[in-house]
């Protein structure tokens, strides 16, 4: 695979890293709903703008809306609005963790989705060590050592739980252009939280600079573009390849939130990160099974 496509998914795992880091920025003026509403308004804005300059038709069947508008609720509404409300307990780095675990949570609902892929051993033990990752994570917040709070923790992981519903729903709109089914998912997700949010904390305020720049990276960089870019890489390099994002992008989450936010890790959730990463890897399979020894004819 050229080089350049691997540039692109390194880019793309920091960039995904890192909204937890601006999630943080935009917490200091607005509240968790709307940081939710503003980013996926803001992208939501930016796909309709591709649309128009690339003469792609945003026309989807009628009846498509209500499983676009599910889809949306699990893919953007709900998880881009938990992180926030989390992110007022638990640190950028430990929602970066958390985020990891998508991978196994998209193993355990395929399970007993209808028609979706089942369990294998080596899955059955990727979701195990990413469970036993978490805990090591929680284990000093319990303790009360950790700047995270292990309920707030646990409450997060609703976040990759719904995106693993969200990628088994996608597969109901194979036939969609995915920058279009992006395009409205996050437009009726924001039609979702603009009246949620503006009755659970009022109409939002900005007056920092440092806020309109995160919300334009992590809305129209972090949200449409990227979203936009992985769309143009996974005909070129392939999902599974693509899937290495999730591999990646808690690395960019941690720096930033241990050496520019200041915050700390332990070094036991040091280790539970590596166990997460370790269940990933058994999940993705890949690895696991290059290490198995290849039998000699005869």
């Amino acid at each position: 695979m050229p080089l350049r496509y691997w540039a692109l998914i390194l880019l793309l795992a920091a960039g995904w890293g890192a909204s937890f880091f601006f999630n943080e920025i935009l917490l200091r003026e607005l509240g968790p709903l709307s940081v939710g509403m503003g980013r996926v308004g803001t992208g939501a804005i930016g796909c309709w703008i591709w649309l128009m300059f690339s003469r792609t038709s945003w026309r989807v069947p009628l009846r498509s809306l209500v499983i676009l508008a599910v889809f949306g609720a699990f893919q953007y509404a709900i998880p881009l609005s938990v992180y926030p409300v989390t992110q007022q307990y638990i640190t950028s780095s430990a929602a970066g963790i958390v985020n990891a675990m998508t991978p196994l949570m998209v193993v355990i609902v395929s399970h007993f989705w209808p028609e979706g892929e089942k369990m294998t051993v080596l899955k059955s033990v990727g979701v195990v060590c990413g469970f036993a990752g978490i805990v090591l994570l929680a284990l000093p917040s319990f303790a009360g050592q950790g700047e995270s709070d292990p309920l707030a923790l646990m409450a997060t992981m609703a976040a990759p739980l719904c995106y693993a519903f969200a990628l088994n729903l996608v597969r109901k709109m194979d036939g969609v252009n995915r920058v279009v089914l992006t395009a409205w998912s996050l437009t009726l997700s924001t039609l979702v939280l603009v009246p949620l949010a503006i009755w659970v904390e009022g109409v939002p305020v900005i007056t920092q600079a440092e806020t309109w720049v995160s919300l334009f990276v992590i809305g129209f960089v972090l949200t449409s573009a990227a979203f936009i870019l992985l769309f143009w890489l996974i005909p070129r390099v392939g999902g599974t390849t693509a899937s290495t994002i999730t591999f990646i992008a808690p690395v960019s989450s941690v720096l930033l939130g241990v050496y520019v936010l200041n915050e700390t890790l332990e070094g036991i959730q040091f280790i539970g990160m590596g166990v997460i990463f370790v269940g990933m890897l058994f999940v993705d399979g890949r690895f696991v099974r290059k290490l198995k020894p290849t039998r000699v004819g005869g």
